[in-house]
């Protein structure tokens, strides 16, 4: 099989000046704007635009975002954002899920996610499948509104169960299978105010069904954690934001290109770290590794072949 090629990106808190009405002054969107104002300096144009330029340079066969693409979750900022995601290249090429700032908010779906729609192609709700060669992309949507000063996320049991007969029918298939969400799925990745609230109950659907690899973002730091999967372990791999200057807080812009190759066998990702560099004021390769990716047999079917 021919390997493919990914760009992971993730957490761009694409810069947009808020202007809220007096009843969004007395939201939780006040408290993003506070924040923003605070760390507006951080995720900045330039940088957003040599993102663009240098994952169209590295001519990847297709484009995977792990969410909180904007601050305050604002009609505006959908809009601002379908024109930089156009960005990208062509939409059926990038497939993304929403982070817990595209939700602070509920935003009607027609001045929200729905401008999103080229890049998630939902068909019957989340999670959605994109076949990108001999690999399947499965999105999930975490994202949810939460009360002040949490950031947590939520599957529920509707989008749980679907998940798994998709991972299921997937690898029954024989295709390798991404999983992409914005919160992290391991356990103890992230603090309990931001992690995932159904955390694990997803480890246990991804215990039983498997999968090859799981994106996500969330996270200040470039993280590698492994969950149980049905015979050996799950990569986790998280892109920090893709946006964000180094500072006390953020290790600095970079996303990940992942080469997925040995499809339908000896299955591998050789990961390419791309760090924004302040001294050459781009990006830079900062390190490359391979990773080597389970092929796990869900349990339904091994089950089967017992019988």
């Amino acid at each position: 099989m021919s390997d493919l090629t990914f760009a992971h990106i993730s957490d761009l808190h694409l810069p947009f000046e808020p202007r809220l009405s007096l009843l969004q002054h007395l939201s939780k969107r006040q408290l993003s704007v506070w924040s923003w104002y605070r760390r507006r300096a951080l995720h900045r144009s330039d940088i957003l635009d040599s993102l663009q330029h240098d994952v169209r340079d590295h001519a990847v066969d297709h484009v995977v975002l792990t969410g909180d693409i904007t601050n305050f979750s604002l009609p505006g900022e959908f809009r601002q954002a379908a024109d930089w995601l156009a960005g990208l290249g062509p939409a059926e090429r990038v497939s993304l899920v929403p982070g817990n700032h595209d939700a602070l908010m509920h935003v009607p779906p027609a001045e929200g996610l729905d401008r999103w729609a080229p890049w998630t192609r939902l068909s019957d709700g989340w999670p959605y499948v994109h076949r990108v060669g001999q690999a399947s992309v499965i999105g999930l949507n975490s994202a949810l509104p939460t009360a002040p000063l949490l950031a947590r996320g939520r599957l529920g049991a509707q989008q749980l169960a679907r998940l798994e007969q998709v991972l299921s029918a997937e690898g029954r298939a024989g295709r390798a299978r991404i999983v992409l969400l914005h919160h992290p799925a391991a356990a103890g990745a992230i603090g309990w105010r931001k992690a995932l609230a159904d955390g694990a109950a997803l480890r246990a659907v991804l215990q039983r069904a498997g999968a090859e690899l799981v994106l996500h973002g969330h996270a200040r730091d470039a993280r590698l954690d492994a969950i149980a999967g049905p015979r050996e372990p799950i990569p986790c791999l998280c892109v920090p934001s893709s946006s964000a200057l180094p500072n006390p807080q953020d290790q600095g812009a970079r996303w990940h290109r992942l080469r997925l190759m040995g499809i339908g066998g000896d299955l591998r990702a050789e990961v390419t770290v791309r760090r924004w560099s302040v001294d050459s004021n781009a990006f830079m390769t900062d390190a490359v590794y391979e990773l080597c990716l389970p092929r796990s047999v869900p349990s339904t079917a091994a089950d089967n072949r017992a019988l």
